[in-house]
């Protein structure tokens, strides 16, 4: 392996030979002839230079059991050209805090300071116009590599761009990335056999290559990857970052041949610099203020010790040098951010620093800081792709649409034997049909409790994708909850409402069966609407299933039947009129046992049959007329569309900063 050549070769890693050929290239540009099947989409690249200046982030979190302030980042300046710049840090450092913020993806509250883009004011629409990749995989599994990558290019590429040079785009991309033998493999899902690690990583910088921004932010790009596949995704961004792209990167803990390819290292520690300037001179750095990196250690592993003052060699130098200086303060104790301050690092990045700032009275007149967030797709375009990848979605991944479809013909086939062809008797008739009547909405609620997981299965997805200015909330919600609704709810419903019906043995009456399918698919929206309200409020499914499941409980016992309203006290029986149950169970008792009479014999033997169904609706305090039936009708309806509504600002409502 190439790593372990680097270390047998150099007996200390003082020495970083992999930066000077790195710097090399930083003027290069790619042909622009595609039919030789050389990517061309680099060509052209300027550089863009991030920086921040006193950048400080306080967030109110609980320590020791009071609520207070902790400081994130506390007064961090840094200037972060093109080339690979590497910001590093033990956990909790802060490494991710500030990444965020130079991308612009961090909450205003709590945060100050200044980022600028090329000494001017950063842009409102920066979040648009850079590449960000999150640490976790954030593609549609059950898509190929190219059709991520296509879905990319439909929704973020301008008007202006034809067909044929988003194709041409996309092609380009999975040239440059080394995808091309993968190009028309499935990413992969817990169901689906699909595409390695390293690939999948690839596709995520991909999607976000598809624009050709000239910053790329990356959060522990490295993080699930083997040492080896890892070796070969930093290598892609350092060949990216020669053609002139800013390529901003946190990382934990990098092997060396990874270490050498960074041009610039900023250092953190509990929220503060402890060094930032070129990665090559790091050591250098470290060794002038007492720590000494022991022959064949690891440089990251190094910093990382160092910072967390658990490194054996570094004792054992403090030891030595405790020893002749005659100190009892041993060199971990040394605040590090404090001599960095004294550095020439310092000097310059203060330099730097100032030189930005000065410049930027002048530069804001450009008007950058004018540009609004816009979308280079319409609505309709965005509906039409979110709709095509979730039809894609649900037929490449049926197991859901078949269990499904599965549960709800099998439970009306076990209902309809149950209740087979009920008679008019007056003994059984009515509870027989009151109690079959119950099972169908009860199946009809718990049986799409599986739309709880729609918002909470691609939450990550989705709040990329949207940050990131692939489409607006509404296309997606709207497709979601479209794609969702017809082939999981409506179909599977109307084989339930067909086989139930006939088998009970219901009024053979066109215009009844017509009522009972529409009461039970109001009934089947209403409970899916409440599942999509809850799943875009939590992100835990769990959580969700049992919110929904209380929910449902609730609704059951103020429907009427398992418990009398009235007996209830008063402050409690509004409760009824946010029942699914109890405007179901109305519509359907209406729509059977009106008019309907029931038979029975007398102390002679004779046959009586009496309107006993209307009689029954009146004891039960029902409202059986035209108006009473199309009120729980149009109360149905209602909820569905305020559980949809409330779902919808809840997903507005979700922090899109990722």
């Amino acid at each position: 392996m190439a790593g372990d050549e680097d270390m047998h070769n150099n007996p200390s890693y003082g020495e970083h030979p992999g930066n000077t050929k790195h710097n090399d290239g930083m003027e290069m540009k790619l042909r622009t002839n595609g039919k030789n099947g050389r990517p061309r989409f680099d060509s052209g690249t300027a550089g863009t230079t991030v920086s921040c200046h006193d950048i400080s982030y306080v967030v109110r979190t609980k320590i020791d059991g009071k609520y207070g302030m902790k400081t994130i980042l506390n007064n961090i300046s840094g200037v972060f050209g093109p080339g690979m710049n590497a910001i590093l840090g033990p956990t909790g450092s802060g490494k991710t805090s500030l990444l965020d913020v130079l991308a612009a993806r961090k909450e205003p509250s709590g945060l100050s300071g200044d980022v600028l883009i090329d000494g001017k004011v950063q842009p409102k629409n920066f979040k648009l116009v850079s590449g960000y990749v999150v640490q976790d995989d954030v593609v549609m599994g059950t898509l190929t590599v190219r059709e991520n990558l296509e879905f990319s290019a439909a929704l973020r590429l301008p008007k202006k761009v034809s067909e044929g040079e988003r194709k041409e785009r996309v092609e380009d991309v999975i040239k440059e990335l080394g995808l091309t033998h993968c190009a028309d493999t499935k990413v992969g899902t817990e169901f689906i056999r699909g595409v390695s690690g390293g690939e999948r990583k690839r596709t995520n910088i991909g999607m976000e290559l598809i624009i050709k921004p000239t910053v790329l932010f990356l959060d522990e790009p490295t993080t699930g990857l083997d040492a080896s596949t890892a070796n070969a995704v930093m290598h892609l961004l350092a060949r990216l970052s020669k053609r002139g792209r800013t390529i901003i990167f946190s990382i934990h803990q990098p092997r060396y041949t990874i270490y050498r390819l960074f041009d610039k290292l900023h250092l953190l520690s509990l929220g503060n610099t402890v060094y930032n300037g070129p990665a090559q001179e790091a050591l250098e750095y470290f060794s002038s203020i007492g720590y000494e990196c022991e022959p064949h250690n690891n440089p990251p592993d190094f910093f990382l010790d160092v910072i967390n003052g658990d490194s054996t060699a570094v004792d054992a130098v403090a030891d030595d040098m405790d020893e002749e200086m005659g100190k009892g303060q041993s060199l971990d104790s040394k605040p590090l951010e404090e001599e960095f301050k004294k550095s020439r690092y310092a000097a310059d990045l203060y330099a730097a620093s100032s030189q930005i700032l000065n410049g930027l009275g002048v530069k804001t007149g450009a008007g950058i800081q004018e540009q609004l967030i816009t979308y280079p797709s319409s609505f309709f375009k965005q509906l039409g792709q979110l709709s095509k990848r979730a039809v894609k979605n649900i037929i490449r991944n049926p197991f859901l649409t078949i269990i499904q479809t599965t549960t709800i013909i099998l439970f009306s086939l076990i209902v309809g034997m149950i209740y087979f062809q009920l008679d008019n008797s007056k003994e059984y008739g009515i509870q027989n049909r009151i109690g079959a009547f119950f099972f169908l909405i009860m199946q009809q609620v718990f049986g799409n409790m599986s739309a709880i997981e729609l918002f909470i299965r691609e939450r990550n997805i989705f709040v990329h994708e949207s940050a990131s200015g692939f489409y607006r909330v509404s296309a997606y919600f709207v497709s979601k909850s479209f794609c969702d609704l017809l082939p999981m709810r409506t179909i599977p419903s109307l084989f339930y409402c067909t086989i139930t019906y006939w088998m009970i043995g219901l009024k053979a009456n066109a215009s009844a069966f017509f009522l009972y399918t529409l009461t039970l698919l109001l009934t089947t929206y209403t409970a899916t609407g409440l599942a999509f309200a809850i799943s875009s409020t939590v992100s835990i499914a769990g959580i969700a299933t049992l919110l929904i499941a209380m929910c449902y409980v609730i609704m059951m016992i103020f429907s009427g039947l398992l418990v009398n309203i009235e007996s209830l006290p008063v402050w409690l029986q509004w409760i009824q009129y946010l029942s699914i149950f109890r405007y179901s169970q109305n519509a359907l008792s209406i729509i059977e046992l009106k008019g309907t009479k029931f038979c029975g014999t007398n102390d002679m033997n004779m046959t009586i049959c009496t309107d006993d169904g209307t009689a029954y609706l009146e004891v039960q305090g029902i409202d059986y007329s035209v108006w009473g039936f199309w009120q729980n009708e149009v109360a149905l309806f209602c909820m569905t569309m305020g559980l949809l509504c409330i779902a919808y600002i809840q997903l507005r409502r979700m922090p899109k900063l990722k």
